[in-house]
């Protein structure tokens, strides 16, 4: 007699996980037939594997689950040194596997020599060809099994083409029946004597530099018993399934291409297409032509094709997220269907010099997109600026950036996993567990955080209200209250455009989104606007940012303010208009600011629309530094408070600027201090998600790259660490040493089921950060991001919805308080 331990029950409850079939006995193997770590290891010698939803529609999971003997549990329970929390997570990791269910898995069934039937699908973080595989036991009926692979069949459909599978055809299905080679046996005494040679390979396929091992031209030759045949399928039935499979997984078709007015770029190269299942750039024709050509109205065109085929043809714009690689004499870029399709591609050219000359000419064509400007009324020092700045960063050895990812992994496996479980919104010791799920009635959602410095909380703006939450010692969200109506000193509603914490967290400005030459004061202890300031007559005010860095923890009543040509100070405390004229820096010329950022001495950052960024070290005078523009318009900017690091958001990238000066005369001196020489403007490093990360985060959501204001952690002499934005549903902390050193794919992400509307981290730590979804505020540990894999872009949200998907469950007494607040306002 056999029991399920249920660990996830305990930790998620059963509310969050309906299973739909399951397989109730059989074996967990993990197969690596071509590994020198062995063949086959026996991970649950009894389990169960069932096919579970999520909280995200049209998403489901396998699950294996190890089922004890009667009274095992308890044993190995009894056998444990940790504490009881860690206890429970080091048992979910132990007796649960959890795998989403994509045509990536290649999921598969086979029915062997005597009756026994076999459930196969690849390990996708593992070496080429391991699996892993599940035994049915045999009491097993064949029924069972038909059946649990038609349902693995429609979730995949359903996940592929995000509609339900009764639109779905048999005809359909079929694409999700995957005749490979035979499943390898899981038994170890039938392992198949490996014939094997090496080539290298870096990303692309079948020509590379080495750095990375890849198995080719494998031979398998039986020693005990001769693998079993595959299953037997018509072969019109195999044609249309790989028909269909190119279609909808391989390159897009080609539309027509508009009429070139001007060449700026032809070059010859190889093309490579990123496969998403095999997660590699495939190659698709060995000698293609890359141009780049002028079509009018400031628009311009890149097209590929050979002679046998025309492979594509896209508009150059800012979304093709445009990456060079001279290492590889590579050039990655993007291209978004119509239907909002991603797909990422690579150019690999003959020498440096062609790279070189392609490169000239896309970036010309992208700068002239952009600002509308010839590129040959640039300076060349300008121009070399803008091209550095979409050099991919140079790859440090793999082998040390693996050893430090299994550290990361090591330290995220440490942490408590229950500080990013959703709970409900009520903390009382007697939570009645048929706590009733929270519904907005409003309409609103969550747009805006203020995270305070002096004191632990955080503020959220959501419509005209604002929200009030507690940071708690052990690193949660406690909802405290609600200010209910944001309005005038007249009375009259609105929902603030922007907010920031004032004189010691006591104070929080407010602006109104119809009228720009106003702010508001609200005075947070009584919870009302007490108040109003009208900065200048014909000065608008774009946004507004603290004297200095930890203003917002002292008594300093004044702050600045920006509108689309000037930068002032503006000080509460006159009389009539709030704006200091003797602080005033006006521009003739339409800078068209948009967004500023002080220092902890008060130097300011001030960047604009049009990409450039300015440094002063005081008010009213010109700046020191003038920082030229990449083209994207500056959504947001921070500064670290030393000063050293400039940090600018666009939409598709972050801007990461050393302000620091490292030879001449003013070496060591920030470029807020003294002005950088004219042949040694600071280089900007580009953070960007690599194209083919961008092309699956747009094949999970459908969406491009649209970055929130980046931040760096900061605190009264903490030292910057990390950067947290957000795109879509998913939050991204860049690490600043890794960037800094030049990593490839510097960053972690977590995703989650709704799109993220705000985030920063908590004040003095890189390691918790403030996240709002459009209903919930939720405060996440570092350890909870991963980095980006296929499953980790896919999302986990098994037993992790918010109530929004469900309704919330009690907590269990032994599990900490949730990081995660649904709003009660």
């Amino acid at each position: 007699m056999f029991a399920l331990k249920g660990i996830s029950r305990l930790i998620f409850g059963s509310n969050n996980q309906e299973s739909m079939i399951e397989l109730p006995q059989g074996q967990l193997y993990l197969v690596r037939p071509f590994s020198p770590k062995g063949y086959s290891e026996l991970l649950f010698k009894d389990a169960s594997a069932r096919i579970r939803r999520t909280a995200q529609e049209f998403q489901y999971q396998l699950v294996v689950q190890r089922v004890y003997e009667e009274g095992e549990a308890e044993l190995l329970a009894e056998e444990e040194d940790d504490t009881e929390a860690d206890a429970d997570i080091l048992a979910a990791e132990r007796d649960e596997k959890t795998f989403l269910l994509d045509e990536a898995l290649h999921f598969r069934v086979e029915n062997r020599e005597g009756s026994e039937r076999v459930l196969c699908w690849r390990d996708l973080s593992g070496d080429a060809g391991d699996v892993f595989e599940f035994v049915c036991d045999g009491g097993i009926l064949p029924a069972q099994v038909k059946q649990f692979e038609l349902i693995a069949k429609q979730c995949q459909y359903e996940r592929k083409y995000r509609k339900p599978h009764a639109t779905a055809s048999k005809e359909d299905l079929l694409q999700f029946e995957f005749d490979e080679q035979p499943i390898p046996p899981a038994s170890p005494i039938h392992s198949p004597v490996l014939t094997r040679s090496i080539e290298s390979s870096e990303m692309f396929s079948p020509k590379g530099k080495a750095k990375k091992e890849v198995i080719s031209d494998l031979e398998v030759t039986p020693t005990k018993k001769s693998p079993p045949t595959p299953r037997k399928t018509p072969a019109t039935k195999g044609k249309e399934r790989e028909e269909r499979e190119e279609r909808d997984m391989g390159p897009p078709t080609v539309a027509s291409h508009p009429e070139a007015r001007e060449m700026l770029a032809a070059e010859v190269a190889e093309l490579h297409f990123f496969d998403f299942p095999s997660g590699a750039f495939v190659q698709q024709d060995a000698s293609v032509t890359a141009t780049v050509t002028e079509i009018g109205d400031w628009k311009y065109w890149l097209q590929v094709g050979s002679a046998d085929r025309d492979w594509l043809g896209i508009p150059i714009t800012a979304d093709i997220n445009p990456v060079f690689n001279f290492e590889f004499l590579s050039f990655i870029f993007n291209q978004f269907a119509e239907d909002g399709s991603a797909y990422s591609w690579l150019l690999r050219f003959k020498d440096t010099a062609a790279l070189e000359r392609f490169q000239e000419g896309l970036m010309q064509a992208l700068w002239e997109q952009l600002n509308q400007i010839k590129w040959s009324k640039i300076k060349d020092k300008e121009r070399d600026y803008v091209t550095d700045a979409f050099n991919d960063l140079t790859m440090e050895d793999a082998e040390e950036e693996e050893e430090e990812e299994e550290y990361e992994d090591a330290e995220e496996g440490s942490e408590d996993e229950d500080d990013d479980r959703p709970r409900s919104e009520h903390y009382d010791s007697d939570e009645d567990e048929d706590d009733v799920e929270y519904k907005p009635k409003d309409g609103d959602t969550n747009k805006q955080i203020a995270v305070g410095y002096k004191h632990d909380r955080s503020f959220v703006v959501r419509g005209s209200k604002i929200g009030v939450f507690k940071h708690t010692p052990n690193n949660n969200l406690e909802f405290s209250t609600n200010i209910s109506k944001v309005e005038t000193t007249d009375g009259k509603l609105f929902s603030p455009k922007k907010v920031m914490l004032h004189n010691e967290d006591r104070n929080l400005i407010l602006q109104k989104d119809d009228d720009p030459n106003k702010l508001y004061r609200m005075d947070l202890e009584y919870g009302k606007v007490v108040d109003e300031w009208n900065v200048h007559e014909d000065i608008p005010v774009i946004t507004f940012a603290p004297e200095n860095k930890f203003a917002q923890m002292t008594h300093e009543p004044t702050f600045l303010g920006i509108s689309k040509n000037a930068l002032y100070r503006i000080d509460p405390r006159l009389s009539g208009t709030k704006l200091v004229d003797s602080q005033l820096k006006q521009y003739a010329s339409k800078n068209d600011f948009s967004a500023i950022s002080t220092t902890e001495k008060g130097h300011i950052a001030v960047a604009s629309n049009k990409g450039d960024i300015r440094l002063f070290d005081r008010l009213g005078i010109n700046a020191k530094t003038h920082i030229p523009a990449l083209g994207e318009p500056i959504i947001g900017l921070d500064v670290s408070a030393d000063g050293r690091w400039v940090l600018g958001t666009c939409r598709t990238y972050l801007l990461l600027i050393d302000a620091q000066q490292k030879s001449g005369k003013n070496e060591g001196k920030l470029g807020f201090e003294k002005s950088f020489a004219a042949d040694q403007k600071p280089q900007p490093r580009r953070l960007a998600l690599t194209p083919e990360h961008v092309a699956q985060f747009a094949y999970e959501t459908g969406k491009g790259v649209n970055f929130t204001p980046a931040k760096f952690n900061t605190g009264e002499g903490v030292e910057e660490s990390s950067i947290i934005t957000a795109t879509g549903p998913y939050i991204i902390e860049w690490n600043l040493k890794k960037v800094l050193t030049g990593k490839k794919s510097p960053y972690l992400i977590k995703r989650y089921s709704d799109d993220v509307k705000a985030d920063d981290f908590k004040f003095g730590t890189d390691k918790n950060v403030i996240v709002a979804l459009p209903h919930e505020v939720n405060m996440v540990n570092h350890t909870r991001l991963k980095r980006p894999t296929r499953e980790s872009i896919a999302g986990d949200f098994g037993g992790r919805r918010g109530s929004r998907f469900g309704t919330p469950m009690k907590s269990p007494s032994k599990l900490s308080r949730s990081a995660i607040v649904e709003e009660a306002f």
